[in-house]
């Protein structure tokens, strides 16, 4: 009976709900650990409050994979023009009433209950649903340049272009990913150079009128940040974050010193967010930190490609491929700023770090894809089945059947 329970509430590819199990217990181990001094200064002796906090989002974010993992993935496809310009409307807002924190506009607080979003998280995945649908609509007419442009480089040029004032390397985690979404969709490659270059310009003349027109400090602030990562100063804050990264992994070695025995959590600033990884490394070791981490996001990238070559149809395919290349993409891009090998970025690991709107942006990505692998996997059973369960109602009629 418990096992019947299970395989009802949970469905899909049932790897990737390992690795979510996975992803929640390094989260909420990693999260305390990292926290606790920072945790004890500013909530009054309460050494438990990112814990308490991560452990409801988790909950919550798990609420939403199994609802989401239940319903038809087709509904992203009539929705994706409405969510990309819901998200471009929330961006908008962002920019012109957002909450400033940290010297940037990242959050739109929603009034009378004390929250806030982080509406660039909510246009990443809207965006991705959008290239998705638009690679299908589209698919006969790729090699126009006209049809490209309007339908897929502006939009992608409209949500960075937002997004870039006030978070550049979310602007680049987004341009970077819808190139890939793009290039895997057979959008011919000399288009893609040419919106490369198109937005390297766009991108210095922003950075040009933000530096000398509207006198907007976060321009300097980007180019003395590269400048001093090349040159490797130890008294930029960017660095000095990178280089207490780099301690805690080093003296974490093979092993770690242990959970909870972290030294670098005290000193390193986001070590609960941005360099929750150095910490992970630092307490459990390469061996049982580093290692299983970045081998569960490849296998999370290989089940992804596994449900993509199952599916029959277009629009599933691109969509959990773009939702897969957007998670990976991520995670990697913070590994490679935690080990020092890319400037700081602020981006968040996946499913891991403490968060919010991050946590249950990622939570909504997996439902979605878990969702494909669902109704794929009903599909692959057609040979059990009558022909009418492999219709758009297959998985209701694949349940009942099964039932």
């Amino acid at each position: 009976m418990q096992e019947s329970l299970l395989s009802r509430t949970f469905k899909g590819d049932r790897t990737i709900w390992a690795l979510v199990v996975l992803f929640m217990i390094y989260s909420l181990l990693a999260v305390y650990s990292s926290s606790a001094g920072v945790a004890f200064i500013k909530h009054g002796g309460n050494t438990t409050y990112f814990l308490r906090s991560q452990f409801f989002m988790l909950v919550v974010s798990l609420g939403i994979i199994i609802v989401v993992h239940n319903l038809p993935y087709r509904i992203y496809s009539s929705l994706s023009g409405f969510l990309l310009v819901c998200s471009v409307i929330l961006l908008i807002m962002t920019f012109l009433f957002g909450a400033r924190i940290n010297e940037a506009t990242r959050f739109l607080r929603i009034p009378g209950t004390g929250f806030s979003i982080q509406t660039s998280d909510l246009a990443k995945v809207a965006l991705v649903i959008y290239l998705a649908r638009s690679l299908v609509k589209y698919h006969s007419e790729l090699d126009s340049f006209v049809v490209v442009t309007r339908y897929f480089f502006i939009p992608v040029a409209v949500v960075c272009g937002l997004i870039m004032p006030e978070n550049l390397s979310t602007a680049v985690l987004i341009f970077g990913t819808s190139l890939i979404i793009m290039f895997i969709g057979r959008i011919p490659f000399r288009f893609i150079i040419a919106f490369i270059g198109l937005a390297i310009a766009g991108a210095a003349l922003l950075i040009l009128l933000m530096m000398y027109v509207f006198k907007d400090p976060r321009a300097p602030v980007w180019l003395d940040r590269f400048k001093d990562f090349v040159s490797a100063k130890a008294d930029n804050e960017a660095n000095y974050q990178s280089n207490q990264a780099k301690i805690a992994i080093s003296t974490g070695g093979l092993f770690g010193k242990a959970p909870g025995r972290s030294t670098q959590r005290n000193m390193l600033p986001q070590s609960n967010s941005d360099f929750i990884f150095a910490i992970i490394i630092e307490e459990y070791g390469l061996i049982l930190g580093a290692i299983p981490l970045v081998l569960a996001y490849m296998i999370l990238l290989f089940r992804g490609i596994t449900i993509v070559k199952k599916c029959d149809t277009a629009f599933p395919a691109f969509l959990v491929m773009g939702l897969i290349v957007m998670i990976v993409f991520q995670a990697f891009l913070n590994m490679v700023v935690a080990v020092g090998l890319f400037p700081v970025t602020g981006q968040t690991l996946p499913m891991i770090s403490w968060g919010r709107t991050s946590v249950l942006v990622m939570s909504f990505s997996i439902g979605v894809i878990l969702s494909v692998s669902r109704v794929v996997n009903a599909r692959a059973k057609k040979e059990e089945l009558p022909e009418e369960a492999i219709s758009d109602e297959g998985e209701k009629i694949y349940e009942q059947a099964k039932a």
